[in-house]
């Protein structure tokens, strides 16, 4: 039998398959995509998150083919705007999710996890108290596929999560994502090195270049399934960059390259809840829209922490395991996920990013703090 079934080849499932698989255990990750495959993401991999992939021994290649971002420019309604360094000339990197993705799976291959895509988790097996392993299928195939330990790393969507009763999308803030890559006529006019995050009333709007002359763009803000303006997101995406005063003239002759992506519910709430063979990573262990790419920080960084409480679960039983896992996430997350709500309460709030355009502009050296903050992941 398997000690680890991991479902979702992401970074989180594919982190904590190379840890489990290095220490020895026996592991097979599954995904309903074939890989490399494309997935919407602000792209961009925050200095904390390459030192975590760095001391993981993950990802070697990600400094020869991503850009170096230094940094991040905010900018609010009205006209200001902040720049920020990365503190001790710390840098990011901006590569596709397909590639990153792809980087990681295949070093949790390298290490000895086995990977089977095109298989999608339907549902967890459970006997009395304790899930045993999921029930997967394919193009006309279905089966059960066991293990003594199972990892919901299958994102916000996440079929484990969801089924048990973990997983819910609150009521508010009910926020969908729209991004595309696009290409520009010309040289953008900010410096290309530095990401960027444009914090609009109920709405924000994140850029970024990434490896072959692109740009990553992504429009976050309230819709209800079924609204009109989802019907053409091509338009509406354009148009949030046309109707922008400090981005109209940047992206004045854009021209989207491939369809864009919508997706949303983005938030989810999850409950803590000690199942004996389960254990959450990923988006899967809760999804909180973060605005400072601190997305992948939750996800790598998650998933090591999970990697561990499983291989402790695996040799000594389950007692204790949910509750030292929920401490740990809770002693490296809870300042990022105060610090990321704050930021989505500003947004939702017109008033509030008033106030916090005008005290960019009087103090700007503490929203350079705080890009620091952001910059950290350890």
């Amino acid at each position: 039998m398997l000690d680890v079934l991991i479902a979702g080849a992401g970074p989180a499932g594919s982190v904590a398959g190379a840890v489990l698989a290095r220490a020895g255990a026996r592991v097979r990750i599954v995904d309903r995509a074939m890989f490399p495959r494309d997935k919407l993401c602000g792209d961009t991999v925050n200095p904390g998150t390459l030192a975590t992939l760095s001391r993981l021994g993950l990802a070697h290649a990600i400094d020869s083919c991503g850009l170096a971002v230094e940094g991040m420019r905010l900018t609010g309604t009205n006209g200001a705007v902040v720049e920020g360094r990365y503190p001790r000339g710390q840098i990011g990197r901006a590569i596709l999710r397909r590639h990153l993705d792809w980087m990681l799976l295949q070093d949790a291959i390298s290490a000895g996890a086995q990977f089977e895509p095109g298989v999608a988790v339907r549902r967890p097996l459970v006997t009395g108290r304790r899930v045993t392993g999921v029930r997967a299928g394919g193009r006309g195939w279905e089966h059960d596929l066991s293990a003594r330990l199972t990892i919901a790393a299958d994102g916000r969507r996440s079929a484990l999560a969801f089924s048990l009763g973990l997983a819910t999308h609150p009521a508010r803030p009910r926020r969908w994502a729209i991004g595309a890559y696009v290409e520009t006529a010309g040289p953008p006019t900010s410096l290309p090195t530095f990401g960027e995050m444009h914090i609009r009333s109920g709405r924000y709007i994140g850029i970024a270049p990434v490896p072959g002359g692109l740009t990553n763009v992504c429009v976050v803000k309230p819709w209800r399934p079924g609204d009109r303006a989802l019907g053409d997101p091509r338009k509406l995406l354009l148009g949030e960059l046309a109707g922008d005063p400090l981005l109209r003239e940047r992206f004045a002759e854009a021209r989207v390259a491939g369809p864009p992506v919508v997706l949303g519910p983005l938030a989810v709430d999850v409950r803590d809840a000690a199942i004996e063979g389960l254990l959450l990573a990923g988006d899967a262990a809760g999804f909180v829209d973060p605005m400072t790419g601190d997305g992948l920080c939750f996800a790598i960084r998650g998933a090591e922490l999970a990697a561990h409480a499983a291989l402790t679960a695996l040799e000594h039983g389950w007692n204790g395991v949910h509750d030292s896992l929920a401490f740990q996430r809770r002693a490296t997350f809870a300042g990022k996920w105060r610090f990321n709500r704050t930021l989505r309460a500003i947004v939702a709030s017109p008033p509030a990013v008033a106030v916090a355009a005008a005290g960019a502009r009087v103090a700007p050296a503490v929203l350079r703090q705080a890009i620091a903050y952001a910059g950290d992941c350890q």
